[in-house]
């Protein structure tokens, strides 16, 4: 393993296998992504439901998205394999007049930057787009027919592979133990492999970046939440394009995923923790809403449950910068469920803020550190 390198990534997936990529096509000199685990996207990565989409509420994550889903739909064409993007649409089901404002809000914005095919919908509309659903209670939704599904793993190996044709070092089943700020600047990055000398750390450990923030005396407001969904059999009447219907009140979601559905919500009392068990209290809720929301379920069998972490800031937008009281720390991380879909556009917007001094594909810095402690938070309100 190198002793020495110009950047050091810690953590292997999405993110820091993107950024790994993008700084590589940029010359960037030696890179060096360090994962504790044996393979890369173990973490987060691996344990999403791949959702991709355009419907945010904030400028911000929609430019990160259109860019993103841009790569994504192209991958086989830049890159040689196909990413496993489905666009099947994202059908938001609305049952309160304050989401039906919010939503009719969200998708002006949409469209103002270029989204042009998100559109609000009538119950009847919905009804015509997914009759196999209880839409007792709903007042209205809205669809993006590019939202969709793609396959995380996949895009989180071709940037790795691409990165290290290009140069990048990759280590897995490397563990960082400490960090060590250098007096004449820069860091040494301990790990069980040996140590490292760099000028620039950037960290990209997802759910366990407030850890190593910790390393290095800063306090990064990332918490991990368990976020657990499961997967059924197959249901012959579900067509293999039904939408992506996410009901917004409680977050419950259900996408078409070989050979039968994945199901998830999210747990709203849930407690941060690294735990991947499955609470199964809250798997009965969950299966309770689905069969309500869609009754075919009752008899469907579930053949797999699964549990991840989704990496939560205050505001459910991610931290992307360097830190300003620690020159040379750099920060990819929090994206509080749309890591995945985003990773494209955020390796390439970190890749410039690490070369260039500030993004320019997207404008990101208004996602540095310190807007918590300055008050500056930006709360994105269609996180589920």
């Amino acid at each position: 393993m190198l002793s020495t390198a110009d950047i050091v990534i810690i953590g292997g997936g999405c993110m820091g296998s993107s950024l790994a990529y993008h700084l590589a096509t940029r010359n960037a000199g030696s890179i060096l992504l360090l994962e504790r685990e044996k393979f890369l996207a173990m973490g987060s990565t691996g344990r999403n439901a791949g959702g991709v989409r355009y419907q945010f509420s904030t400028p911000v994550n929609i430019q990160l998205s259109i860019y993103s889903l841009d790569i994504i739909s192209r991958f086989e064409e830049l890159f040689g394999i196909s990413a496993e993007y489905r666009p099947l649409g994202y059908l938001f089901l609305l049952t309160t007049p304050g989401q039906m404002a919010l939503f009719k809000k969200n998708i002006a914005l949409q469209q103002s930057l270029g989204v042009h095919d998100v559109r609000g919908l009538t119950v009847d509309e919905i009804h015509a787009l997914a009759p196999l659903v209880n839409l007792e209670g709903v007042l209205g939704g809205s669809i993006c027919p590019r939202d969709g599904t793609a396959d995380p793993y996949t895009v989180t190996q071709t940037f790795a592979s691409q990165a290290r044709q290009l140069g990048a070092q990759i280590e897995t089943d490397t563990n960082v133990l400490a960090i060590e700020k250098q007096n004449g600047g820069g860091f040494k990055v301990i790990t069980g492999k040996g140590d490292i000398a760099t000028p620039r750390v950037v960290n990209c450990a997802g759910p366990w970046a407030s850890k190593i923030g910790k390393m290095v005396g800063l306090d990064i407001p990332i918490v991990p939440l368990r976020r657990q969904f499961f997967n059924t059999d197959e249901i012959p009447q579900i067509p293999r394009n039904h939408p992506f219907v996410i009901e917004f009140e409680t977050s419950l979601y259900f996408h078409p995923d070989h050979p039968g559905l994945l199901v998830g919500m999210s747990n709203r009392n849930e407690t941060p923790g690294e735990t991947y068990a499955i609470d199964e209290e809250f798997h009965l809720e969950t299966l309770e809403r689905a069969i309500y929301r869609l009754p075919l379920l009752e008899n469907a069998r579930v053949v797999k449950q699964l549990a991840g972490l989704y990496e939560a800031t205050p505001d459910a937008h991610p931290i992307l910068g360097q830190a300003r009281d620690l020159p040379g720390f750099y920060i990819c991380a929090g994206f509080s469920g749309h890591g995945f879909q985003h990773s494209p556009g955020a390796g390439k917007v970190m890749s410039e803020i690490l070369l260039d001094g500030t993004s320019k594909t997207v404008d990101v810095s208004m996602l540095d550190l310190e807007r918590f402690r300055e008050g500056r938070a930006i709360v994105e309100q269609n996180v589920v």
